[in-house]
């Protein structure tokens, strides 16, 4: 049997919470919504690159924010020394040049477990708390600006290879 990424449930949070739960619910929907336009497909149409010359696939998609989460918050914010999630001699690009249909399945699972240890990691923590990157100290008030940018510019780009892998268009 083949295997075909899931329909996702989205929840649109509330729009009178505090910073802490509205920081954490547009994450929430952003991270939902890339998985959203990858629901139905096979690992073969996620592997798709639909846009040449650009290397962008869904699956190079799930395989960069799957990294982005470990980076940013296992190992930049929670101090955690990881081994690299891609290997090295493939390139900085592994993410998006590296790309197997046959573990899409598992790349997914990896995108999904990153963002539940990336909670985990955050749940005790107060938004004020610090951590330094290139010398630059940041707060998780800001991590979370960040990673809400990071899949809104990417959930953009899973739009235009989407429309271009089947056609579906939309939210």
């Amino acid at each position: 049997m083949t295997w075909t990424a899931p329909e996702v449930k989205r929840s649109p949070g509330s729009c009178v919470a505090d910073e802490r739960e509205t920081l954490t619910g547009y994450l929430a929907w952003f991270r939902h919504s890339l998985l959203h336009k990858c629901a139905g497909l096979t690992g073969e149409q996620l592997a798709e690159r639909t846009v040449p010359p650009s290397n962008l696939a869904l699956l190079g998609l799930i395989r960069h924010m799957a990294k982005v989460e470990r980076v940013w918050f296992r190992e930049r914010f929670a101090g955690q020394a990881l081994d690299p999630m891609y290997d090295p001699e493939k390139g900085k690009d592994a993410d998006f040049e590296d790309l197997d249909p046959a573990r899409a399945a598992e790349d997914y699972a990896r995108l999904v477990e990153e963002c539940r240890l990336a909670d985990e990691i955050v749940a005790a923590a107060s938004l004020d708390d610090t951590f330094v990157h290139n010398g630059e100290e940041y707060s998780l008030r800001m991590l979370h600006l960040h990673m809400i940018t990071e899949y809104a510019r990417h959930t953009g780009h899973a739009d235009l290879v989407r429309e271009r892998v089947d056609g579906v268009t939309g939210s």
